[in-house]
Order: C-alpha cells, then sequence, then structure tokens
C-alpha cells in the first residue's frame, strides 16, 4: 500500500473509531436522560456507562447541553430510520398511521425511548433550546400524522372526525403513551396499540391474524 493509501485507511481508521465512541456515548446519555432527566444527568456517569472518560466525552461534546442537543436530534434520527420511513414507504395513508402505532411500539423495546417525553416534561415552559428542539421535532411530527389523517380521511379508509391536527395529537400521545407503559411487552404493546390507535382514528378492530416476527409470544 502506498503512503497515501496509509494515511488514507488512517484516516479512515480514526473516523470509524470516532463514530463509534460518539455513539456509544449518545446511548448512553439518552438512557440517563430517559433515568435522570437532564437537571441530574451526570457527565461523568454518562461516560462510564458509555466505557469512556470524561475527558473522551468533552473531546466530543463542548458541555451537557450540546450532549442533550445531540442526543435529541440522535433520537430523531434513530426513530425515522426504524419507524417514520417505512411507515412513509405504506402506499395508502390508514397504512401509513398504523405502522406508525406498531413501529413506535417496537421501538420502545428500547431503553432509549422515553428520552423524549422525560425532556419535555422537563422542559414545559422553559424557554430553553434543549425543549425548543423537541418541540420542533413533536410539531413536524403532528403535521406529518395530520397530513395522513386527511388524506385517509378523504380516501374513505378512515370516517370524518375532529380537526387532522387535534386527531394528531391524540393519536401520537396514545402512541406514546401505551408504547411507553407496555415497553418490552411482546407481544401486547403491538397489539393494544394498534387496538388503541384504531379507536382514536374511527377504524374497526382488527381481523386476529398470526403473529409476525416481531410479535413472538410467551412461552
Amino acid at each position: 500500500m502506498t503512503a497515501a493509501g496509509d494515511a488514507k485507511a488512517t484516516r479512515r481508521t480514526q473516523a470509524d473509531r470516532r463514530a463509534r465512541t460518539r455513539n456509544a456515548l449518545l446511548e448512553a446519555a439518552a438512557r440517563g436522560l430517559s433515568t435522570y432527566g437532564y437537571a441530574n444527568l451526570a457527565l461523568e456517569r454518562v461516560a462510564g456507562d458509555a466505557g469512556y472518560t470524561r475527558g473522551a466525552l468533552y473531546h466530543q461534546f463542548a458541555d451537557k447541553e450540546d450532549l442533550a442537543l445531540a442526543v435529541v436530534r440522535w433520537v430523531e434520527e434513530t426513530w425515522q430510520a426504524e419507524v417514520g420511513r417505512p411507515a412513509a414507504a405504506e402506499a395508502e395513508a390508514v397504512e401509513a398511521l398504523l405502522a406508525i402505532a406498531r413501529g413506535h411500539a417496537v421501538y420502545c423495546r428500547r431503553d432509549i425511548a422515553q428520552v423524549l417525553l422525560t425532556l419535555r416534561v422537563e422542559f414545559a415552559g422553559q424557554d430553553h433550546p434543549v425543549g425548543r428542539a423537541i418541540a420542533e421535532i413533536v410539531d413536524r411530527l403532528t403535521a406529518d400524522c395530520a397530513a395522513l389523517i386527511a388524506a385517509a380521511r378523504a380516501s374513505g379508509a378512515i370516517p370524518p372526525g375532529p380537526p387532522p391536527a387535534t386527531t394528531a395529537a391524540v393519536f401520537l400521545g396514545v402512541v406514546e403513551a401505551v408504547g411507553i407503559e407496555l415497553a418490552g411487552q411482546t407481544p401486547y404493546d403491538i397489539q393494544l396499540t394498534e387496538r388503541a390507535v384504531r379507536g382514536v382514528l374511527g377504524l374497526p378492530p382488527a381481523a386476529p391474524s398470526p403473529a409476525r416476527p416481531d410479535e413472538e409470544t410467551h412461552a
């Protein structure tokens, strides 16, 4: 390998190592924020839980606010990758809404799923960068779901009802609440989340069907 090739490989290795470190710190911080909230988050504990030193954390993030904002962005990105984009690929609006409900139930099996709710409650009524970032995410998601609800009503897939934005806010509140309450309780997390949102949307109960691979039953 040439010197240029060696240098390129070294840079790639360093970039990969930095990305692994950053992801580990973000996941540890997300768990910490879910458990302790922002005010009680200890950066030394975050670094230790991720397997790194506090210095390594400060090499990646300027301070606790910078870390929390990065966590909020990271959680949104992982949620979109695992829930949002697969749901958006559905051909029908009503199927996209049900896919969001089922996908979020699966997402809540991870111990980072409660971070946005925890922070939203903590920063309610405050003008804080972290609170504003979360509010922007919620507003975008509510608008997306309102558009799906409007489209599903226009097609006749779901019946008329309260304004789409109001219905979307309730839909997301139910998805979030049931997902957290039943986190990891397969297959009931998916089954009861879908049952709840069908009621919100005015859909009839789903017909019983064979369990999917992500709905493993308990022995």
